[in-house]
């Protein structure tokens, strides 16, 4: 069991919050009981996930997308009203890392894509760049941009959209998870045979075709299901915590 402060200087000191300029406020969101014996983690913080924290009796739960975006409406009524209600009322604290957990080099998201998809990373896609978000690197062995597509749906669970020729060889990657592929450009900039993220946008689909550089877009819940999850294992290893995943399915 932990402190929830002293909980959240260990998440705010591991992830290097005070490193990055985000759009949300990361750590802790909404404030719960002092004390944190179970920590459910999830992808995001909606209805279904708070609900089913609840029942799993949590202290705490932590995501990589929370609330108070930049921009959103800052009343609280509907939706909104109903998730904070839910929290507040069963006395449930609310972490959220968003772009912290997206970088981490070993528990991030894109760390842990690149360990279960055999990547191996060799840098950052904003070369120079201490704190860039999502990486570059290639593969053990070149594939067809086929197998490549076939291996990413049976690690993911998810069919992967391509945007190339099936036929070609693949070796070079660069890659972000989430709703990162305005980063084409940049990935098409350093050379390499393909760019994978988790969304794809209609422009992205021409500028794959017409410059050549292969395009997966791998879901944006299926690329970042892995950050929060090694967290919370290692809040578990290392401090003791009790530790659920919930996986809250979303096709997106």
């Amino acid at each position: 069991m932990l402190k929830r402060d002293h909980l959240l200087g260990l998440l705010d000191d591991e992830l290097q919050t005070h490193r990055f300029r985000d759009y949300c406020p990361n750590g802790l969101q909404v404030e719960g009981r002092e004390q944190v014996r179970r920590l459910v983690t999830g992808v995001t913080a909606c209805q279904a996930l708070i609900d089913a924290a609840i029942v799993e009796e949590a202290d705490a739960i932590l995501v990589h997308h929370g609330y108070f975006w930049k921009n959103e409406d800052q009343r609280v009524r509907g939706m909104k009203k109903q998730r904070l209600q839910s929290l507040l009322r069963h006395d449930i604290s609310l972490f959220a890392y968003h772009l912290p957990l997206d970088a981490h080099p070993q528990m991030g998201n894109n760390a842990q894509l690149a360990r279960r998809l055999g990547l191996h990373v060799e840098g950052g896609l904003e070369p120079g760049n201490p704190l860039s978000i999502g990486n570059v690197g290639r593969l053990d062995e070149p594939m067809s941009a086929e197998d490549f597509a076939a291996h990413v749906e049976a690690v993911l669970g998810r069919e992967a959209l391509h945007i190339g020729d099936s036929q070609d060889e693949i070796e070079t990657l660069a890659w972000c998870t989430g709703a990162a592929q305005g980063f084409i450009e940049q990935a098409r900039a350093l050379g390499v045979d393909a760019y994978l993220s988790g969304e794809i946008s209609e422009p992205t689909t021409h500028f794959a075709r017409e410059t050549g550089i292969h395009y997966f877009a791998c879901g944006h819940h299926a690329t970042e299901r892995y950050g929060v999850q090694a967290v919370g294992e290692w809040l578990a290893k290392e401090h003791g915590l009790e530790h659920i995943f919930i996986d809250i399915d979303n096709p997106v």
